[in-house]
């Protein structure tokens, strides 16, 4: 489909409701464990399963989780709130209702900001997305389709209760997206954000971060929203992008077309690349919301918001900032850098151990950042060159002991084995050539066996001082140190 030929111009309009599973040990209202990918139906228990008279015991550690995102979203933390019972029937959950929060979540009223970089420009675009509230809840459990790929044809369905009563935190948008570019974005800061506060691992491919995506379209200009479908369940970044993106074409071209658009919520089929519709959409009416009987309100204290606030790390859209300012490196690197909280952190000890920024961020950019994801068993703390081992190479570089060739030739070595950097170059004798007499009978000899290449130089083709380069480096095994090799070269070339 294509809007392209459409002559009207359309907005989109876009919301989510994220879901976060926080990583304490035990559920939200029992002492059972989340551990991940246990057998099916082990980490159960009479509370989480929903049997008759048993009662919910609320996990301090999701409150303290909740209050410290909805900090790190600069959002109004309820002094008062409390839990509400909201009834539905699907067969992964068992008590035909979640404990969740209605009309008094702990958190309103936050933003985020999101940075979308341009990958040829390197410059970056903000834009400030408001919070809408933040809510606990407990997760249901997970239905498991048998005999075919697509639900509409599966023989039968298995359910695994491990993830009932897994703490979760649900942060909504107000509308303010407008694209899949963007709310991709949106979700990939509200990982960077959980990470950091170390409250989960927001590992999408295992559900412990998934959304739900509400999009409408408008003619640009019109305030009346359109028509608002629901995208359930959504798991990948670029499934969100792409959902997004073909659900807006779709609802264009129904309008164009005088069709109907309805509020319904629909699935993103991987292997269509399209939405499917799965059911008209419930309203909050529908769930019937009530205050949970076996669960008191909740009260925070002045003390208590205070503590917490302390523990908040530095939040990565502070890291960008201050790298950009701080160590003057380019939106686009200190995005790569500080993606990673462990990252963020090998960096900072490079450069405080008295490597330069940005030779410290090409290193982990580049070369390192290629030999993590060859390796995806490691990560930055698990690598044998450890940050002043990083230190030491990018000083060598710049103090002209040794070139950016010798130092890439040693670097699998550091990689694999760590060590010191100049002990390596020192004994295997790749230690910069520096002397000027030296280096100059090189040249003269690089010249003296290319005479029809120092001809055409002369004549005018000055890219052939590249040739030159590439000789003498070949000819010194990458050990002419570039600087002075470069001022040499000029004066023999242009004499």
């Amino acid at each position: 489909m294509s809007a392209t030929a459409t002559k009207t111009k359309y907005e989109a309009i876009i919301g989510l409701e994220t879901h976060c599973q926080l990583n304490t040990k035990s559920k939200i209202f029992c002492s059972c464990s989340t551990e991940f990918d246990s057998p099916p139906n082990t980490n159960v228990c009479p509370v989480c399963l929903g049997h008759p008279g048993v009662l919910p015991v609320l996990n301090e550690e999701v409150l303290a989780s909740a209050v410290k995102m909805g900090l790190a979203l600069q959002g109004q933390i309820a002094r008062y709130s409390k839990f509400d019972r909201k009834q539905y029937f699907y067969p992964d959950l068992p008590k035909n209702y979640q404990i969740s929060q209605f009309d008094l979540p702990i958190v309103e009223h936050g933003k985020l900001e999101i940075e979308l970089v341009d990958p040829k420009t390197k410059e970056a675009t903000r834009k400030t997305i408001g919070i809408t509230r933040l809510h606990m809840e407990e997760d249901a459990g997970k239905l498991v389709h048998a005999g075919s790929d697509r639900l509409s044809g599966s023989t039968h369905s298995l359910v695994d209760f491990n993830r009932t009563g897994v703490p979760l935190l649900e942060i909504v948008s107000e509308p303010d997206l407008r694209s899949g570019q963007e709310a991709s974005e949106y979700v990939q800061e509200l990982r960077r954000i959980v990470r950091y506060l170390g409250i989960g691992d927001g590992n999408m491919q295992e559900g412990s971060l998934r959304c739900d995506v509400n999009i409408s379209v408008r003619p640009e200009g019109q305030k009346e929203f359109g028509v608002k479908v629901e995208i359930k369940n959504m798991n990948s970044f670029s499934a969100i992008q792409k959902a997004i993106e073909y659900e807006i074409e779709r609802q264009i071209e129904a309008v164009e077309n005088g069709e109907p658009i309805l509020q319904e919520t629909r699935l993103w089929e991987e292997g269509s690349q399209r939405t499917i519709s799965m059911r008209i959409k419930e309203g909050s009416s529908d769930y019937r919301y009530f205050p949970e009987p076996d669960l008191p309100p909740l009260e925070i204290t002045d003390a208590q918001l205070e503590e917490l606030q302390k523990k908040l790390p530095e939040l990565p859209a502070q890291k960008r900032s201050r790298y950009e300012s701080e160590y003057g490196l380019s939106a686009y690197d200190a995005r790569v850098l500080c993606d990673d909280r462990d990252v963020a952190l090998y960096f900072e000890a490079v450069v405080s151990r008295g490597a330069s920024a940005k030779g410290a961020a090409n290193w982990i950019t580049q070369d390192i950042a290629a030999y993590l994801n060859s390796n995806l068993d490691l990560d930055i703390t698990k690598i044998a060159l450890k940050p002043e081992m990083l230190a030491e190479l990018v000083t060598l570089i710049e103090n002209g002991t040794i070139s950016g060739k010798i130092a890439k030739e040693i670097l699998p070595e550091l990689l694999e084995k760590g060590g010191s950097p100049k002990q390596i170059v020192e004994s295997k004798g790749l230690v910069s050539i520096s002397d000027p007499d030296e280096l100059a009978k090189i040249i003269d000899e690089v010249l003296a066996e290319n005479p029809d290449k120092l001809e055409q130089f002369r004549a005018g083709k000055n890219k052939l001082q590249g040739f030159f380069v590439g000789q003498l480096m070949k000819k010194t095994g990458g050990r002419a140190e570039p600087k002075l090799a470069n001022q040499i070269l000029n004066k023999k070339l242009n004499c």
